[in-house]
């Protein structure tokens, strides 16, 4: 890990502390950080608290003050945190379950969220029980127990559903016609690499890994190949090669 993102992190779980007090009982870092496949100038930074009872609102408006980017600026492109009960990140629900959502970052949009019920059903509501999923296999624990013993995995049918709905939901994202690059596309591609791994092989990878995991045998290998040059600079592939293979993917999911 960064020593600027270790020291952030650091200082984040200190800040946390100070105001949810001894009802904080775990911080893990999630995301790209978690699976060491963080990426300087493109990854977020993720984080997951713990908290043994929701957070009072006095409490829950003062750790986004105390965690905006204003406040604590984020070495990387934001902090995307998200405040979890212990009996919530324990049950496997696929339910967004949060206390607190917060996104904040010098280049991301500011957001604070207080109930999962405020959140724009547009934006997903599936992220949640992925990125917990996620943190069961690979949450670097800050703070508290490890993370494969306080998160659950939902069961395997509402898992593959939910990455279903992920495929859905970046295939109705608008991307430039026909062979015009798409920039961000190339992170659509390797997010469907990402759900197709975790099916086929039952493990969690970085998208950069997944998608050479799939181009290992894969007939659209270059167009995967060609989204983790995109990934380290080079040009994003076209919106219809994108979605042409994101199509596959889910035609793979959804008939599993």
């Amino acid at each position: 890990m960064r020593d600027d993102v270790r020291d952030y992190l650091a200082d984040l779980v200190r800040r946390s502390r100070d105001v949810l007090g001894d009802d904080l009982v775990g911080a893990y870092a999630a995301g790209s950080v978690g699976l060491g496949a963080y990426q300087p100038g493109r990854s977020d930074v993720d984080v997951a608290l713990l908290v043994a009872a929701s957070p009072a609102g006095a409490a829950r408006r003062a750790l986004v003050d105390r965690l905006r980017h204003e406040a604590l600026p984020c070495p990387a492109r934001g902090l995307e945190l998200v405040v979890y009960r212990r009996d919530v990140a324990a049950s496997g629900t696929p339910e967004p379950g949060f206390e607190v959502e917060l996104n904040t970052g010098a280049t991301m949009p500011f957001r604070a969220t207080y109930d999962p019920a405020d959140r724009p059903a547009a934006d997903g509501r599936f992220w949640y029980a992925l990125d917990r999923s996620i943190l069961r296999q690979s949450g670097l624990t800050l703070l508290g127990p490890p993370a494969a013993e306080v998160f659950a995995d939902p069961a395997p049918t509402v898992l593959r559903a939910l990455l279903v709905d992920a495929l859905r939901w970046w295939l109705a994202l608008p991307t430039p016609p026909g062979d015009a690059p798409a920039p961000g596309a190339e992170d659509a591609v390797l997010g469907a690499c990402r759900a197709l791994v975790r099916c086929r092989d039952g493990v969690w990878l970085g998208k950069v890994d997944a998608g050479l995991r799939v181009a290992a045998d894969d007939p659209d290998a270059p167009l995967i190949r060609a989204c983790v040059a995109a990934r380290r600079g080079g040009p994003p592939p076209s919106g219809a090669a994108a979605r042409a293979f994101q199509r596959r993917v889910l035609a793979q999911l959804d008939d599993g």
